[in-house]
């Protein structure tokens, strides 16, 4: 299977559904980068074993690191790795994503539109709601809304991927996402909790998550993707990488939990406390993002693209926020450690219920 090609290919490989797929009839081409050869039939039935099984997959890694993670505190050791392995997660998946198609990706202005609009309008408004259940405390409140107030941008791409949701534009959406929170996350945290509050954000996480996990594993990914249109070996090489995506999020899923769940102890009683705030914002933010896909007319897999956005915020790039702020240990990172468990167990669910809205996924035209 060439490296152009989407993840799945139960769904998009020649010869299943394709076949009368009005986007296809359109002259829509899934495998720009490479042409389409006969699949090697062991790798395919691998990568549609580790498709078909991996919720299963990622529930088994999450479990295991938890048991992990309240046996042996020290596994906290492992949160130095959480970021190499994302970028490798981020690379493997930037590899099935058709890159020469992010340009026309990035002129889907309605789709643009959408994501600002649900991510920093919806969202807000919907913390605002959530905000008097909120414990007292203002370091629990803070971390609370640093956290929910920043939209991912990293391993979203990895989930919506998942979750047969159009991963391009929300791709080439990435760098608006983190200009968008870099300048707007003061002004929230000035509203909801004063202008002292403003303060506590400081550019220089958000910006080493966009070099190293957006940038440079974009770049590798484009750099074999145009290998591979060269040659039969590279493009061997890109095609068993293709297989990597499930084991690889499983990793990251494993290590993730690990690492941050013995932060959870010293601060029990708060994380307690904000857990149904996050609860209700799994619950509702998909559904408001794919409300507003909807409204603005985004085809299926796009309305799911802005949901999962909408649904999966920062953690990982505002734990290092959390740390800096004086005399926040342990409550304010256990806060932010707490919602990245919860999103990441919605997940998992969001990947099995998102791809049933709408129907069967299906290319759409970011002509506008």
């Amino acid at each position: 299977m060439g490296v152009g090609q989407p993840l799945s290919p139960a769904l998009d490989a020649p010869g299943n559904e394709r076949r009368g797929d009005p986007a296809a009839a359109q002259g829509y081409d899934w495998a720009l980068v490479t042409q389409p050869r006969p699949p090697d039939m062991p790798r395919q039935r691998v990568r549609d074993f580790l498709e078909q099984r991996q919720v299963a997959v990622y529930f088994g890694a999450v479990a295991a690191a938890a048991v992990l993670a309240w046996r042996v505190p020290a596994s906290a050791a492992l949160a130095p790795a959480i970021d190499p392995l994302l970028g490798f997660m981020l690379f493997v998946t930037f590899l099935q994503v058709p890159l020469t198609e992010l340009r026309r990706a990035m002129a889907n202005l309605r789709f643009l539109a959408a994501l600002l609009v649900s991510n920093f309008i919806a969202v807000p408004l919907l913390v605002a709601c959530l905000l008097p259940w909120l414990p007292g405390a203002p370091l629990a409140r803070a971390g609370v809304l640093l956290v929910l107030l920043t939209p991912c941008i990293d391993y979203v791409v990895t989930f919506a991927h998942l979750g047969r949701a159009d991963a391009r534009p929300l791709l080439a959406a990435t760098p608006i996402l983190l200009a968008a929170q870099m300048l707007l996350l003061p002004v929230y945290l000035g509203v909801f909790l004063g202008e002292e509050a403003a303060g506590l954000v400081h550019w220089g996480p958000f910006l080493h998550a966009f070099i190293w996990l957006i940038a440079v594993p974009l770049a590798l990914a484009a750099i074999v993707q145009a290998a591979a249109a060269r040659s039969r070996a590279m493009d061997t090489a890109a095609s068993l990488l293709g297989l990597l995506p499930v084991p690889a999020t499983a990793l990251v899923l494993f290590v993730v939990v690990a690492a941050v769940g013995p932060r959870l102890g010293p601060a029990f009683e708060e994380v307690r406390a904000v857990a149904p705030v996050y609860l209700a914002f799994a619950v509702l933010a998909p559904a408001i993002g794919w409300g507003i896909g909807r409204l603005w007319r985004l085809p299926a897999d796009q309305a799911r693209a802005v949901a999962f956005s909408t649904a999966t915020r920062n953690s990982l790039v505002v734990l290092p926020l959390g740390l800096a702020i004086p005399g926040a240990v342990p409550l304010l990172p256990a806060v932010i450690v707490a919602q990245t468990l919860v999103e990441l167990l919605s997940e998992l669910i969001y990947i099995r219920v998102l791809p049933k809205l709408g129907g069967p996924r299906r290319a759409a035209n970011t002509r506008e």
